[in-house]
């Protein structure tokens, strides 16, 4: 199997409209505005030497790369792009999409020479899409993915499990597709830092950590392990997230309640396209100057909005602390699974 990652996809496609900007440093986020609160949603490779990356404040970025051209993002036309990436792929011979997102996709294809086939496979998107990709080969979903960070840019790689302790064994565990920082730091106070450690450690020290589920689980990750099928059912919403971050911080309770208010309708919108019923909330608020902190509550099924919006303020008004500043708001909300549904999760507009 195969995993198709489009090189600094973003700003690729932004280079593509504006041909002008090739080989300077390009930034995109927010309303293309540094002076706004806004944080980068790419940063092309030239960008990046400067010490720019995906989800810095926009301010900052500005100041690493005082040079670099700032750009709003254009949603619309990402998704275009991304239509006709995947488009190109499911036109290959006897590949399987599993897409992941605008800029990457899983392809299961049956070949004895998947070097070969990844080639034509990069030529194919070039020809069609004029934009540059990297493949990773392996035989298991985690290791293709993972081994396409090793074939950037525009390379090819393959990670086995013939070659897995030589390439990943050493490494810290933070570089495991599904193992983020604070993972990683609970992991290291078991004494497991690295990936070859995590493929060894004791399952029970792992699900007294983590979970009879997730225990077992990260174990799994650490050896590379895990589903050897490319699924391309269509992925199925477990829920849909807005959030808004503010220009000024909101400190008025009446200024807070309407932007919650406008949120929730917002969700609700998204939710109403699904047909299915909300059973859950998680509210997201990012106090400032920048600490964030998340509540969840299960509610009963149902569908009716006056309902979920009341039940949105009720969570607020329990939660959310008096008297502090926010500068950000984010709700999610979760829906039901339909039966033998393939579960999902939608990219939010905002990026939450």
């Amino acid at each position: 199997m195969l995993h198709v990652d489009l090189d600094q996809f973003i700003a690729a496609v932004e280079v593509l409209r504006r041909p002008e900007l090739a080989g300077r440093p390009v930034i995109v986020g927010g309303r293309g505005d540094p002076t706004e609160r806004a944080v980068v949603s790419t940063a092309s490779y030239e960008a990046r030497e400067f010490g720019v990356g995906s989800g810095m404040p926009l301010r900052i970025a500005a100041r690493k790369a005082p040079d670099a051209v700032i750009l709003p993002v254009d949603a619309a036309e990402y998704t275009a792009a991304s239509e006709q990436v995947m488009a190109t792929l499911r036109a290959l011979p006897g590949a399987t999409v599993q897409v992941l997102g605008w800029d990457e996709a899983f392809v299961g294809v049956v070949t004895d020479d998947p070097e070969a086939y990844a080639g034509d496979l990069q030529r194919a998107v070039l020809e069609r899409t004029r934009l540059h990709c990297s493949v990773g080969i392996g035989d298991t979903l985690v290791r293709a993915k993972i081994a396409t960070g090793f074939g950037k840019p525009a390379g090819i790689f393959r990670l086995t499990g013939e070659n897995w302790d030589e390439v990943m064994g050493y490494r810290p565990t933070i570089e495991l597709w599904g193992v983020g920082s604070k993972i990683a730091r609970r992991l290291a106070a078991h004494g497991i830092t690295t990936v070859s450690s995590l493929a060894d450690a004791d399952p029970a020290v792992l699900a007294a950590e983590f979970g009879p589920r997730m225990g077992p689980w990260y174990r799994q990750l650490g050896r590379g392990e895990g589903a050897r099928v490319v699924d391309d059912t269509p992925w199925i919403a477990r829920g849909h997230s807005r959030e808004t971050t503010f220009q000024q911080d909101l400190e008025d309770p009446a200024n807070i309640e309407s932007a919650l208010r406008e949120l929730a309708e917002r969700v609700l919108d998204d939710v109403a396209a699904e047909g299915r019923p909300v059973i859950g909330l998680t509210l997201k608020v990012r106090y400032a100057p920048f600490f964030t902190k998340t509540y969840q509550r299960r509610i009963p099924e149902t569908s009716d909005r006056a309902d979920v919006v009341g039940r949105v303020m009720g969570l607020a008004a329990d939660r959310i602390e008096a008297g502090r500043a926010i500068r950000l708001l984010g709700l999610r909300a979760e829906m039901p699974m339909p039966d033998d549904a393939r579960e999902g999760h939608t990219p939010t507009r905002s990026g939450w």
